[in-house]
C-alpha cells in the first residue's frame, strides 16, 4: 500500500469511527411533587447552592474549623484522589481510540522457492492492531469513562457538603454542651447549698426527713446531669476531632453562645427541580449517563471489529545495508473480525448493560426522592421548631418567675421547703429544654442548608 493510499485511509478511518450506537440520553422525570410542602416565602439574597459556606457561616471560629477540616479531613482527601483515579481511567479509554506507534526491529529467515535460505531485516515505526472504531464501541466506552470521572467530581462535592454540615453540627453541639454544663454546675451549686440548709434545719428539728431526702435527691440528680453533660461534651469534641483530622486543644471553648449564633434564612418557596443541582443527585445522574453509554458499547459488540496493523521503515536482506537509500518500505494489514458464535455472550452483555441502566435510573430517582424528603423535613421542622422555641422560652420565663416567688414565700415562712425544691426542679428542667430546643432549631437550619445543596465549591479539572 502506497503512502498516498495511507494518507487517504487514515482520515477515512477517523471519520467513520465517529459512528455511535449509544441511545440518546434523556433525564428521567422527577418522581416528586413540583414544589416542596411546608414552604413559605422568606426574604433572601441567595439560593443555598449558590451560597458558599464561608458566606453562610459568619462566625470566625466556625469558619476556621471548616477550613481546617477541608484541608485535613481524610474522607475528603480520599474523594479528591478518586477524581485523579477516574481521570486516569478516562485518559486510558481516550488513548484506546488512537493508534499506538512504536519503534520496532525484526529479522526473519525462510527458504525461497528454490530452497535457498533468505534472511530479511526490517526496522521502523509500527502501528500494532489499531481498532478503527467504525461502530462506536470505543467511543461509547470513552463516554462512559468520562461520565464516571465527572461523577467522582460530584462525589467529592457531596463529601464536602456533608463535611461542612457535620463540622457546623459538631460545633453547635459543643456550644450546647457548654451551656448545659454551665447550667448543670450552677444548679448543682444551688442544690448543694439547699441541701446544706435543709440538713441544718433537720439537725435542729426544724425540718422533716422527707424534706431532707427530697433535697438529697435533687442534689444527686444534678450530679447525674452534670456527669452526663461532661460525657456528651467529650464525645462531641471527639467527633469534631475526627472531622478536622486533628485534635482540638484540651481547653477549647466555643467563642459564641446559641443565642448569639445567627444563620441566614434560606429560600424554600422553590420548585423541586432545584434538587438536580445537589452534588449527590448530579453524581447519580452522571452514573446513569455512564450506564447509558455502556449500552452503545454492548450494541457495537454485535458488529465486526476492524483493525489495522501497519509499519513504515526500511527492509533489506543485508543487515549492513538496512538504513541505506532505497530500502524504505511500507506495510499495511487491515483486518475485519466478525463473531459467528459466542454462546450468547454479546446478547448477555447487552442485557447486563440495559439492566445496569435501569438500576441507575432507580438509583437516580431514589437520590431525588431522598433529597426531597430531607428538604421537606427541614421545612416542616423549621416552622414547628420556631413555634416550639417561643413556647419553651415562655415556659422557662414562667418557671423562673415561679421559682423567684417560691423563694420569697419560703424566706417569709409561708411556703414549705418542698414547694421551693419543686420550683427549683421545674425551673432547671425548663432552662435545660430551652437550650436543647434552641440547639435543635440551629441544627435544623444547618440540615436545611445542606439539603438544599449548599456548602460546596467546584473543583478544577
Amino acid at each position: 500500500m502506497s503512502r498516498r493510499l495511507l494518507a487517504v485511509w487514515l482520515p477515512m478511518a477517523a471519520a467513520i469511527s465517529a459512528c455511535s450506537m449509544m441511545p440518546a440520553y434523556e433525564r428521567p422525570a422527577l418522581p416528586v411533587p413540583d414544589r416542596f410542602p411546608h414552604a413559605r416565602a422568606v426574604a433572601v439574597t441567595e439560593a443555598a447552592p449558590n451560597l458558599d459556606w464561608s458566606a453562610y457561616f459568619a462566625d470566625p471560629q466556625l469558619r476556621g474549623l471548616i477550613a481546617t477540616a477541608l484541608g485535613n479531613n481524610r474522607d475528603l482527601r480520599a474523594a479528591a484522589l478518586a477524581i485523579e483515579q477516574a481521570r486516569a481511567q478516562f485518559r486510558i479509554r481516550e488513548a484506546e481510540r488512537l493508534p499506538a506507534v512504536g519503534l520496532g526491529a525484526n529479522a526473519s529467515r525462510a527458504r525461497n522457492a528454490a530452497g535457498d535460505p533468505t534472511t530479511t531485516y526490517s526496522s521502523g515505526l509500527l502501528v500494532s492492531s489499531w481498532e478503527i472504531d467504525f461502530f462506536g464501541r470505543l467511543a461509547s466506552l470513552s463516554e462512559a469513562a468520562r461520565a464516571q470521572f465527572l461523577a467522582t467530581r460530584e462525589a467529592r462535592n457531596a463529601t464536602q457538603v456533608a463535611l461542612v454540615g457535620s463540622v457546623a453540627t459538631a460545633w453547635l453541639n459543643l456550644i450546647g454542651d457548654e451551656e448545659l454544663l454551665a447550667l448543670a454546675r450552677q444548679t448543682l451549686a444551688t442544690r448543694e447549698e439547699s441541701l446544706r440548709l435543709v440538713q441544718l434545719r433537720f439537725d435542729n428539728g426544724a425540718s422533716s426527713g422527707l424534706e431532707l431526702r427530697q433535697a438529697q435527691s435533687l442534689a444527686e440528680g444534678a450530679r447525674v446531669v452534670l456527669a452526663q453533660a461532661q460525657r456528651q461534651r467529650l464525645l462531641d469534641q471527639h467527633t469534631l476531632d475526627l472531622l478536622l483530622g486533628q485534635a482540638l486543644p484540651a481547653d477549647f471553648r466555643a467563642a459564641a453562645t446559641l443565642d448569639a449564633v445567627a444563620l441566614p434564612e434560606l429560600p424554600a418557596d422553590l420548585p423541586s427541580r432545584v434538587l438536580v443541582k445537589r452534588p449527590d443527585v448530579r453524581q447519580a445522574e452522571l452514573q446513569l449517563v455512564a450506564a447509558n453509554a455502556s449500552i452503545g458499547a454492548a450494541r457495537a459488540a454485535f458488529f465486526p471489529r476492524i483493525s489495522l496493523t501497519a509499519g513504515l521503515g526500511s527492509a533489506s536482506s543485508e543487515l549492513g545495508s538496512l538504513f541505506q537509500g532505497g530500502t524504505w518500505a511500507f506495510t499495511a494489514a487491515p483486518q475485519l473480525l466478525q463473531t459467528v458464535f459466542d454462546a450468547g455472550r454479546n446478547e448477555a452483555g447487552l442485557r447486563v448493560a440495559q439492566a445496569s441502566r435501569e438500576i441507575a435510573v432507580a438509583q437516580y430517582e431514589r437520590a431525588v426522592q431522598s433529597a426531597f424528603r430531607e428538604v421537606a423535613d427541614g421545612l416542616a421542622s423549621r416552622s414547628l421548631l420556631a413555634e416550639q422555641l417561643q413556647a419553651q422560652r415562655r415556659l422557662a420565663e414562667a418557671e423562673a418567675a415561679r421559682l423567684q416567688l417560691s423563694q420569697l414565700r419560703y424566706d417569709a415562712g409561708v411556703a414549705s421547703n418542698l414547694e421551693l425544691l419543686d420550683a427549683q426542679r421545674s425551673a432547671f428542667a425548663a432552662r435545660q429544654a430551652l437550650i436543647q430546643t434552641r440547639l435543635q432549631a440551629l441544627l435544623n437550619q444547618v440540615a436545611l442548608y445542606r439539603a438544599l445543596g449548599g456548602g460546596w465549591t467546584e473543583v478544577g479539572g
